[in-house]
C-alpha cells in the first residue's frame, strides 16, 4: 500500500486543535498499523505561506514544513482546511484562493474542518453542494455564499459512498474535525483499525457525519433561561408518555399558545421539535449502547412503532436505525 500525504493548511491565529486534533488521528492510525507489523500509511505534512513557525490563535506555534506555493497538489492525496480566528484574512489572501481552485481537481480528497468552510466557499469550490461548519459561522456561510446548500445539523458532510460527498467535505466545530479524520481512517484502513485508533484516544469510533452539533438537552442551560426548567428537566424521564403540546402546556400550568412562545424564545424550536430531538437522541443512546431491540427502543422512547422510529432517523440521520446499529453500535 502507497504512503499517503495528508496536508493541512497552517496560517497565522488559526485554531490549533483544528489542526492537531485531525491529524493525531492519521498519526494514531499509522501506530495501529505499526502494532500489527505493518507499515504506516500516512505522511503528515503542515504547509502554510512559506515554511516556518506560525502562531495558533493559542498562542502555540506550529511549524511549517512546506509552502503550499511550492507544492505540487497532484503528490496530496488528503488536503485539510481548518478555521480560526485568523479564516477571514485567508479568505482575502487572493494567491491562497487562487492555490485551492486550481489543487481541487488533482486532490482526491479535499475538507474543510470547522470555519475552514468559509475559506472553501470564498473559492468557489462549495458551490451547489451540501456544508457545514461551527454552529456560530453558519449563517455567515448562508449569507455571504447563497450558492452554498448549508447543513447546520450535523457534524460532516463526508460519505464515502457518495463520490462528490467524498472527494469534497467539511465539518463542524473543532472536535467534529476528530470525527471526519476518524471516518476517512475508516474508509482507507476498515472499521477495525479505525475502532482502535478511537480507542487509544479514548473516544467513540465516530458519531455519524449526521448528527446534531450538540444536544438537545443543552440548549435549556447554553441560554440560561429558568422558565421551561421544570419542564424539560422532566420530559427526558417520561419519554413513553403523551407529550403533546397540550399534554405539556397542563403539565407546566400554561395555556398551549404561551407554552409554545416560551418555547420559541428560549429553546429556539417549538415544542413537538425538542420532543423529537430528545426522543431521538435517547434512541441513539439505547441502540449504541446494544441495551433494546428496535421495536423496544421505539417504544421505550416514545415514537411507538419502529416505523415512526425508523422515518426518524432517517429525517435526521439519512440512515435507518438497523443501519446505525450496525455501522455504529
Amino acid at each position: 500500500m502507497l504512503t499517503r500525504t495528508i496536508a493541512c493548511l497552517l496560517y497565522p491565529d488559526v485554531m490549533s486543535l483544528d489542526v492537531t486534533g485531525p491529524m493525531q488521528v492519521f498519526a494514531s492510525a499509522n501506530v495501529e498499523r505499526e502494532r500489527l507489523g505493518l507499515p504506516p500509511l500516512y505522511r503528515l505534512l503542515l504547509v502554510g505561506k512559506r515554511a516556518g513557525p506560525i502562531a495558533t490563535s493559542s498562542g502555540i506555534r506550529l511549524h511549517a514544513d512546506e509552502s503550499w506555493q511550492a507544492i505540487d497538489g497532484g503528490t496530496l492525496d488528503t488536503l485539510l482546511v481548518p478555521g480560526g480566528q485568523g479564516v477571514d484574512a485567508q479568505r482575502r489572501d487572493t494567491a491562497l484562493v487562487a492555490w485551492l481552485r486550481a489543487v481541487e481537481p488533482r486532490i482526491r480528497r479535499l475538507g474543510s474542518v470547522c470555519s475552514g468552510a468559509l475559506l472553501l466557499a470564498e473559492a468557489g469550490l462549495l458551490n451547489g453542494r451540501q456544508a457545514t461548519t461551527h454552529w456560530a459561522d453558519l449563517e455567515t456561510l448562508a449569507d455571504e455564499y447563497p450558492s452554498v446548500q448549508v447543513q447546520g445539523d450535523r457534524l460532516h458532510t463526508y460519505d464515502p459512498n457518495v463520490a462528490d460527498a467524498a472527494h469534497l467535505f467539511t465539518s463542524a466545530g473543532v472536535t467534529a474535525g476528530i470525527d471526519l479524520a476518524l471516518a476517512l481512517v475508516e474508509a482507507d484502513l476498515g472499521r477495525p483499525l479505525a475502532l482502535a485508533v478511537a480507542q487509544r484516544l479514548v473516544m467513540f469510533l465516530h458519531r455519524p457525519g449526521g448528527q446534531a452539533q450538540f444536544s438537545p438537552l443543552l440548549i435549556l442551560s447554553a441560554n440560561g433561561s429558568q422558565r421551561l426548567a421544570g419542564l424539560l428537566n422532566w420530559i427526558p424521564a417520561h419519554l413513553s408518555e403523551d407529550l403533546s403540546i397540550e399534554a405539556l402546556a397542563e403539565r407546566a400550568n400554561l395555556s398551549t399558545r404561551t407554552l409554545c412562545r416560551l418555547f420559541k424564545q428560549d429553546v429556539g424550536m417549538a415544542p413537538g421539535q425538542y420532543v423529537e430531538r430528545v426522543r431521538l437522541e435517547a434512541a441513539r443512546s439505547l441502540l449504541l449502547g446494544a441495551q433494546a431491540s428496535v421495536a423496544s427502543v421505539a417504544r421505550l422512547t416514545g415514537f411507538g412503532h419502529p416505523e415512526n422510529l425508523r422515518r426518524t432517523f432517517q429525517k435526521h440521520h439519512a440512515i435507518s436505525p438497523q443501519a446505525f446499529i450496525e455501522r455504529f453500535g
